[in-house]
């Protein structure tokens, strides 16, 4: 691939449209909270998030093309640009600060604070975005038709494609009205349980089960069956094998970390003494092999960013497409954020400390910036760098003195920032190869960017509150795998409490996996999952590889009904993900006493299910009606429309 040095955007340099407006901001600031919460919520169900740009891009051109009868691709751009920073910042933060709910939970103490968990995410966000500035020209403008950024630039042909109309935003709008109704029934008025669930008596320690939401059949649409199979395969290893195994061998023994003999255990509770931490060790090593597989292309890519970079124009161009912020101001934002670091009482470091958290979230943020424009977003790896920072950070602390309960949370934190500028760099890097296509102001994109990051960070504090408080972290509507697995690093380093058999383990399968060849992450993700979670990703996953095999009129016919699909289910995710804050704020909100005297709150009285429930068939009913409904608005409406 040769780069263009001829390259002109759709938009001309010397032409002014509408693009940093009232409208595209509000709307932006909307887009980022709602798909920050969704985002945040799917990750702590399923340990994975998903892009916001596109979905953002979409709903954009719904309201401004449509409702508002306006026409700026730039705003439209602006718009996404603001909305997937919620989406980044929500990524980066539940790898790591759940953690300190659960530690809250088992220590006996409060929980870290709006203002704390605001902080964190502020200062990580806005560092992943201001990091990424300078090296906008080295690698978006040097680069181009080099680095093929393919989340910005698939966002970009959505955003052209829509100079031909606005029609697609009614597919993720109707993705995202079923999906939240179908959520609301299952969960809020329980009229089926949205998990089947059947342990297999006769194989005992065995279960095999499905959650029937939307968002989980979403993700595997969108991830695609390779990526939906190992996951499966994980399952089936850890549920179907190693359970069972361990209920056969353990028999009446009683085996740490559980205290009661193995042969009373039910599926459920061996996932939970045993599965998980051999899960951990399994991610945990993929994260970390996946890191160390990058090594060279991170040292290498990091010199070549620095002297690309070193090589640019000295002087300041005058064209609007390459108008950034001024590196003067960056610069002293970055000494405040520093700063602030350094006093707040969340991170407990040293002037000195803040500085070195400063300098390696640059390296991070040059890597993850350059490895998303090389292999997109999805394969970033984000958690092996935070696994590798979380590990430095606690033996330094303990190194210091500074362990314990104070210790560990400091770890956490430090990740956390890190994670965060990671996360948010990336996402950066792939809004402004998407501006730069199509001709937008990167000083005005950049504005926007800071602005979603700020939205979204002073929204998570309040979302991890209402989901924690409601369900809890690491239980089963919210088993938070990544956080769960940072959790458990720390803990080990700091302590030496951990069940290292088991975790190793796993180590040992991950490697066994690496030699194979076979994507060690996904497959370490369905290891540490319940079965019943990767059985509706599959589900999702069968019904794309259908999508890409079945005969179409015309190749543009099946990539057009792929592409509708993946409007839908997305829609289908942010949906589910709302109605799942918006039932984690039922589930606090007391209406009242029961005649025990005992608090009852708005969930148990909207809650059916001991007057009218399906069941377990009524539930396999509606999840193969959702499943007609992609259909609906991809095949079926592509087919009438081609006809």
């Amino acid at each position: 691939m040769e780069k263009n040095n001829s390259f002109k955007p759709f938009i001309p340099a010397d032409r002014i449209v509408p693009e940093f407006t009232a409208t595209s901001v509000v709307l932006g600031i909307l887009l980022a909270v709602l798909f920050g919460a969704a985002n945040a919520y799917l990750g702590l169900r399923v340990g994975m998030t998903v892009s916001a740009s596109i979905p953002a891009a979409v709903i954009s051109m719904g309201i401004i093309r449509v409702l508002l009868r306006k026409d700026s691709i730039l705003e439209n751009n602006m718009v996404q640009t603001i909305g997937s920073a919620g989406e980044s910042v929500a990524a980066g933060a539940i790898f790591t600060l759940p953690a300190l709910f659960m530690w809250a939970a088992e220590w006996g103490v409060s929980s870290p604070s709006l203002i704390e968990i605001s902080l964190i995410a502020l200062c990580g966000g806005l560092l992943g975005v201001l990091f990424m500035i300078p090296l906008r020209k080295a690698l978006i403008v040097q680069e181009h038709g080099v680095l093929p950024y393919p989340e910005g630039t698939a966002c970009s042909e959505v955003l052209l494609a829509g100079e031909r109309g606005g029609s697609q935003s009614t597919t993720v709008f109707a993705g995202l009205g079923i999906s939240a109704a179908y959520k609301f029934i299952a969960d809020g008025l329980k009229l089926f349980p949205s998990k089947v669930n059947y342990d297999l008596k006769s194989y005992k320690g065995a279960a095999v089960g499905i959650d029937v939401l939307p968002a989980l059949l979403g993700v595997g649409y969108i991830c695609g069956p390779r990526i939906s199979s190992y996951m499966m395969a994980g399952g089936i290893l850890s549920w179907l094998v190693l359970m069972p195994l361990i209920s056969l061998f353990g028999g009446v023994s009683i085996i740490f970390p559980g205290t009661d003999p193995v042969s009373t255990m039910d599926p459920s509770t061996l996932w939970n003494n045993y599965i998980k931490y051999i899960g951990a060790g399994a991610v945990a090593t993929g994260g970390i092999l996946s890191l160390a597989k990058s090594l060279p292309l991170i040292g290498r890519t990091f010199l070549q960013s620095v002297q690309s970079y070193n090589r640019g124009p000295s002087s300041k161009s005058s064209l609007r497409t390459d108008d950034d912020l001024p590196m003067r101001l960056i610069a002293v934002i970055i000494s405040v954020i520093i700063i602030v670091i350094w006093l707040a009482p969340a991170i407990p470091v040293t002037l000195l400390g803040a500085v070195a958290i400063a300098l390696f979230g640059f390296f991070f943020a040059t890597v993850s910036a350059r490895l998303v424009g090389l292999v997109g977003s999805s394969n970033n790896p984000v958690s092996g760098m935070a696994i590798a920072t979380l590990l430095l950070s606690t033996i330094l602390l303990k190194y210091t003195g500074d362990v314990g309960r104070h210790g560990m949370s400091g770890a956490i934190a430090i990740g956390s920032v890190i994670c965060i500028i990671a996360a948010i760099a990336g996402d950066t890097s792939q809004d402004l190869k998407t501006g730069y296509i199509l001709g937008a102001t990167p000083r005005k994109q950049q504005i926007g960017e800071l602005i979603g990051v700020v939205a979204a960070s002073l929204a998570l504090g309040g979302v991890l509150y209402l989901l924690n408080a409601a369900w809890g972290f690491g239980l089963t509507e919210l088993p938070a795998p990544q956080a769960m697995l940072m959790k458990m690093v720390v803990e080990g380093v700091m302590n030496g409490n951990l069940p290292w058999t088991l975790v190793f383990a796993g180590a040992g399968i991950a490697v066994g996996l690496e030699i194979l060849r076979i994507p060690v992450l996904p497959f370490a993700v369905g290891l540490y999952l319940p079965i019943h979670l990767s059985a509706p990703i599959m589900a999702g996953g069968l019904l794309r590889l259908w999508f890409e095999r079945r005969k179409a009129r015309s190749d543009e016919a099946r990539k057009d009904a792929i592409d509708s699909g993946i409007l839908y289910t997305s829609g289908m995710i942010a949906g589910e993900g709302l109605v799942g804050v918006l039932l984690a704020v039922f589930a606090v909100i007391k209406v009242g006493v029961d005649s025990l005297g005992e608090p009852v709150y708005l969930d148990a009285v909207l809650d059916l299910s001991e007057k009218l429930s399906l069941g377990s068939i009524g539930s396999l009913v509606f999840f193969v009606l959702l499943i007609l409904s992609v259909l609906k608005f991809s095949i079926w409406r592509k087919a009438s429309r081609i006809g």
